[in-house]
């Protein structure tokens, strides 16, 4: 057997005795257990107890001779109809369940918290995952009056505004971002990520400021912190000598922090450039 078709059974969750008999069986068409366990080194004991859950699926037929006990593959087309069938069934009972559990769990969802509960100062959140943003993004929906974020620009630029961004700043709130431009910014164009040339960042930069958002641009290496409203600080601890999923965000929920912050925000401000002092720096 070779490795691809192995990959592909342990991809279909069979165990490797199963992936083995199935596939001998194949080249036989009608084997008995004793032929099959020869053929592969699997104990009779085993291969027979194999075979009974393949009739049970339906990949195989049971035929009684004079003699022995054979077993007869069906096609492997109907087979692949049969798998396709069965992962179907069990991803819509899998996917109904979840639906159905989901609101259950709502309801649960901090039904018994104290107020001692409540008092969690830091945060740590390690590992990567597609929901871990949801954290900061309840933070930012939870925001009332200022949002100050220092970004560090090597990896990632979106050219959509943040629709929640757009809303905050509707209701007066402020939003002011230090960004540290360097050579990697990756800009991202349907739906693709490639390496950004300057004019492309400062465009998207104007249309921030279009938005409302106050921006100046930094050449010093920042932090990726973000400070709510004068009381929270969200900071993304990046480490390329780590793998990514072993990178940490750290929430600090305490006034005196995130005022040490803010005069390290406002230190920084006031060293930027504003956008027409850096295209006029740079001659762009």
């Amino acid at each position: 057997m070779n490795q691809d078709i192995k990959n592909n059974f342990d991809v279909l969750e069979f165990k490797d005795q199963e992936s083995v008999i199935l596939c001998e069986l194949l080249k036989f068409g009608v084997a008995s257990a004793s032929e099959i366990s020869a053929k592969t080194g699997v104990k009779r004991p085993t291969v027979y107890e194999t075979l009974k859950k393949f009739i049970e699926r339906g990949y195989v037929n049971e035929l009684e001779t004079n003699s022995i006990t054979k077993f007869q593959i069906i096609d492997p087309v109907i087979i692949g109809d049969k798998l396709d069938f069965e992962i179907n069934k069990d991803f819509k009972e899998k996917s109904k369940a979840v639906k159905t559990l989901i609101p259950e769990l709502v309801k649960l969802y901090k039904s018994e918290e104290t107020d001692e509960s409540k008092i969690i100062n830091v945060e740590l959140i390690r590992g990567h995952n597609r929901h871990r943003d949801q954290k900061f993004l309840e933070l930012f929906k939870q925001a009332k009056s200022e949002i100050l974020f220092m970004v560090r620009l090597e990896y990632l630029i979106s050219e959509e505004f943040d629709e929640l961004a757009k809303k905050f700043i509707k209701k007066g709130g402020v939003i002011k971002s230090i960004y540290e431009v360097s050579d990697e910014i990756k800009l991202q164009k349907d739906n693709k990520w490639s390496k950004a040339g300057m004019k492309d960042i400062l465009r998207i930069f104007e249309g921030f400021e279009k938005q409302g958002e106050q921006i100046k641009l930094s050449s010093n290496q920042l932090s990726n912190t973000t400070i709510f409203d004068k009381k929270i600080v969200y900071m993304n601890i990046m480490d390329k000598s780590i793998p990514r999923h072993n990178n940490s965000d750290i929430i600090i929920k305490n006034s005196d922090t995130a005022k040490n912050m803010i005069d390290l925000f406002n230190y920084y401000w006031n060293t930027s450039y504003t956008l027409s002092e850096f295209k006029s720096l740079h001659k762009l």
